[in-house]
């Protein structure tokens, strides 16, 4: 069966303002794509990159780095300034909340809010190789494979080198290492019971920022992918009333 994959987005808002949408590692741009549609009926124009090697094949992630997903946020980016947004605020979930932080230090941004982003690197983190498995097996699900083929290719699969997990611990040692540099307004969202993320991390952040205007928004309930939570509605309202008092003059 052969999967269409995902595919960025840019939803027109009215309001002259912009919002660039990041999505997390194994994931898509459909993990912020009722956020998007949210801040759209609230007049935010808003656009998700997707990532290189993401929404394919996984054995195809694994050709892929942060350097090339770097430069897929850039693009992004870049995307919406070239649409005449001199002001552009980030929001991303994960791998896109570390990308996030980066952007927050790298470019001339009116606010960043980071959602479950890890700032904790450990070179040994079972939680990313598992989540990798968890997403090879479900995307050989969803080809509709039968159990021998998926068993013998998650097999393989794990055979295959995995220097890509490797360098996103050291994204996540090296935005670390630049926290500081981070002087924008940011809304840092952690979820309380997220099984991917030392939620550590969000105090980290919070900790280490240099903005004088920074705040950490904790939902007890909430899983890892925070943005197809339930109780979703909460992280919405909350990333709207952070850009609502943002200087967008």
């Amino acid at each position: 069966m052969k999967i269409v994959p995902p595919k960025p987005f840019t939803f027109e808002g009215d309001n002259g303002r912009a919002v660039l949408l990041l999505h997390g590692f194994t994931g898509s741009s459909a993990d912020v794509r009722m956020l998007g549609r949210f801040l759209q009926r609230n007049g935010y124009t808003s656009h998700a990159p997707m990532y290189p090697g993401h929404g394919v094949p996984p054995e195809q992630l694994l050709e892929t780095g942060p350097e090339d997903w770097w430069a897929a946020v850039k693009e992004g980016y870049h995307h919406l300034a070239n649409q005449g947004f001199n002001k552009i605020a980030v929001s991303g979930l994960s791998l896109g909340g570390l990308f996030t932080l980066k952007i927050g230090y790298t470019f001339d941004v009116n606010g960043i809010a980071p959602m479950c982003a890890p700032t904790l690197s450990n070179e040994n983190d079972i939680h990313l190789f598992n989540g990798l498995l968890e997403y090879a097996k479900k995307y050989k699900e969803y080809e509709k494979k039968d159990h021998e083929t998926i068993e013998k290719e998650m097999k393989d699969f794990k055979e295959l080198p995995m220097t890509t997990l490797s360098s996103v611990q050291r994204l996540i040692g090296d935005v670390r290492e630049h926290l500081s540099d981070i002087e924008v307004p940011i809304e840092i969202i952690q979820a309380g019971e997220d099984d991917m993320v030392n939620t550590d991390s969000a105090h980290v952040i919070y900790d280490e920022v240099s903005s004088s205007d920074k705040d950490l928004k904790w939902y007890d309930d909430a899983p890892h992918i925070i943005t197809l939570w339930k109780e979703k509605q909460k992280v919405h309202d909350d990333i709207l009333a952070f850009l609502e008092r943002l200087d967008w003059s």
